[in-house]
């Protein structure tokens, strides 16, 4: 019998189940995730809400930070009362707000919506991190945790790859196959999942997150470790403009219905979610290969190699119209993504003093927090006034004067749009080659490539100045 057949043999039933309730979990999510800037600011005669990308930026990087920093809270409580009951109550939480993302309407209602949606998230993420951990020994946690992350990419895969395609009939769709997805997590969590061994304490759960917290606080307190976290808030700042922005980038200039007509694939069924889709699809395909040739090099080495590869697949994402050039662009994005993010949490544990090893751990998350927030900030206004199609035609109308009127609940933006392409006697393609050509929108390549590139300068300055003085002392 092989090591890995033997190893494979040795994961409880409970390891399995709490898999594939990751890969349903993601699939739902994922599938909402990655089409949400579209629904957001996509014209409301598309189904979509039409909200601007200032709108945007503020639901999704508020909403999504959350989702990352509550898990604090939420891990002391499934601690507390018992991983079954939770997750029963995150799968509830998660179908009332996709229900709700897909049936209001108002930006105030959205965003309440979205941090509901963030909350059930939240409640979701630490329990089958800590199932895994809990069903996995010294000999095991390697494939265990490889299964789980490839669990993670299958989800994330499928979900967009079908959202992509159901978007463009009718955006009821996407939410509905969200809920059904997270809904069959039900017949896992009830009939398979086994309750892990809790350790009784008559610490109250007050006491417990105003622990946390306290711990948090005593981290923060190495200054060389809050310098990393910052580095790497930068670099989760750039990729997550894969959620933020390329989405909208591709739906405003690239044409994927020709693209796809060269295949003979009907119109509609290749579309920017479908591409954002293959950054998952990539990383299934290649992560044993890349994982292999990373972990020979140093955690830190290989991060700084894979935000720099991160940073060129970045570029070619934005730099171009052609799908051929886009799609090689995710690919080497994927790469560096792979390269350089399992390497962090690796890296953590390994610089992380022997008896602070979970309160080190605990902080994680901030970086990928505060990167959701910068993310979206970044691709709010200052996005809009760069690249986005619907702001450079208004500019456009106003720069020759023509009379058009607002955006309302009658006059969508596409018709808007269409209104001054016929005003300026052009048809869709002309009109949006014109602006391509006169505004430049893929200059906003140097400001997402270039923090990425920033990061990894940093990461290679801590490297030499910091960490190897500190080494001499």
């Amino acid at each position: 019998m092989s090591n890995f057949t033997r190893v494979i043999r040795k994961f409880p039933r409970v390891f399995w189940f709490s898999n594939i309730m990751e890969l349903f979990e993601r699939w739902a999510w994922y599938g909402f995730y990655n089409s949400l800037a579209l629904y957001l600011t996509l014209s409301k005669d598309t189904g979509a809400l039409g909200f601007s990308q200032a709108q945007k930026a503020l639901i999704m990087g508020t909403g999504t930070m959350m989702l990352y920093f509550l898990p604090l809270i939420t891990g002391a409580i499934s601690d507390r009362i018992g991983y079954k009951k939770v997750l029963v109550l995150s799968f509830t939480a998660y179908i009332a707000g996709y229900f709700m993302m897909g049936s209001l309407e108002t930006y105030g209602a959205i965003f309440a919506a979205y941090i509901f949606l963030a909350f059930a998230g939240a409640l979701f993420k630490p329990i089958i991190s800590a199932m895994i951990a809990k069903t996995t020994d010294e000999e095991t946690s390697s494939i265990g945790f490889g299964i789980f992350y490839m669990m993670i990419n299958i989800g994330g895969f499928i979900g967009p790859f079908i959202a992509g395609m159901l978007y463009k009939v009718n955006w009821n769709y996407v939410f509905l196959m969200s809920i059904i997805t997270i809904g069959i997590n039900y017949f896992f969590v009830f009939f398979f999942f086994k309750e892990p061994g809790r350790e009784k304490s008559s610490v109250s759960l007050g006491r417990n997150i105003s622990q946390a917290f306290k711990n948090i606080v005593i981290t923060l307190a190495d200054y060389k470790y809050v310098l990393f976290l910052v580095i790497m808030a930068a670099f989760w700042t750039a990729f997550n403009q894969l959620y933020y922005t390329f989405p909208v980038f591709l739906e405003d200039w690239v044409d994927l219905d020709s693209f796809a007509a060269s295949f003979g694939i009907a119109e509609g069924k290749i579309t920017a979610v479908t591409i954002t889709s293959l950054d998952a699809f990539f990383i299934i395909v290649l992560q044993l290969v890349i994982s292999t040739i990373a972990m020979k090099y140093k955690p830190l080495h290989a991060m700084m190699t894979g935000i720099f590869i991160l940073a060129f697949g970045v570029g070619m994402m934005f730099f171009n119209r052609n799908p051929w050039l886009i799609i090689f662009g995710v690919l080497i994005f994927a790469i560096g993504e792979m390269a350089s993010s399992p390497k962090f949490t690796e890296y953590i544990g390994r610089i992380a003093p022997p008896d602070r090893k979970a309160l080190y751990m605990g902080t994680s998350f901030l970086p990928i927090a505060a990167g959701h927030w910068f993310a979206g900030m970044l691709s709010g206004d200052l996005y809009a006034n760069i690249s986005e199609k619907y702001t450079l035609v208004q500019k456009e109308v106003s720069v020759r004067g023509l009379q058009i009127p607002e955006v309302s609940e009658t006059f969508t933006q596409n018709d808007y749009i269409m209104q001054a392409g016929e005003l300026m006697q052009m048809d869709s393609k002309e009109l949006t080659h014109f602006l391509w050509e006169t505004y430049n929108p893929t200059r906003i390549w140097m400001l997402f490539s270039g923090i990425a590139v920033g990061a990894a300068i940093a990461l290679f300055l801590y490297d030499k100045f910091l960490l190897r003085s500190a080494k001499k002392e």
